[in-house]
């Protein structure tokens, strides 16, 4: 068992990656961009993190979601993805990616699209 660890897609708000490193340095959170795939469609973007752990956080609310179902419909493997809706308050987003990273496992958010903030 491991900590989770975030991979941002090309849309996710600047302010929430660094909010949250500044928050807790130790957490793992990259950028699609730092991998080359800052072009990447959605199906990619959750198979390399698939593939790599990762669990995606993201503001596309319109394609990503479906992006995930259909890889679950089809029994492919997805490391788990969070949404973030752009009118959410940056703050509670950061509190609730802090609070998954210290209080559960990465393999328990196998499967799961999960909007924050958790409530």
């Amino acid at each position: 068992m491991s900590r989770p660890r975030f991979l941002a897609d090309h849309d996710l708000n600047e302010h929430v990656v660094t909010g949250l490193l500044r928050r807790e340095p130790t957490v793992e959170c990259a950028r699609v961009r730092e991998f080359e795939m800052g072009e990447a469609s959605d199906d990619a973007i959750l198979d390399y993190a698939a593939q790599h752990g990762w669990l995606v956080l993201s503001h596309d609310v319109n394609t990503m979601p479906a992006a995930a179902f259909a890889r679950l419909a089809n029994r492919r493997a997805m490391a788990g993805l969070l949404m973030v809706r752009q009118t959410e308050p940056i703050r509670d987003v950061i509190e609730s990616l802090l609070l998954v990273w210290s209080a559960s496992e990465r393999e328990e958010w196998n499967g799961q699209v999960v909007f924050l903030p958790i409530a």
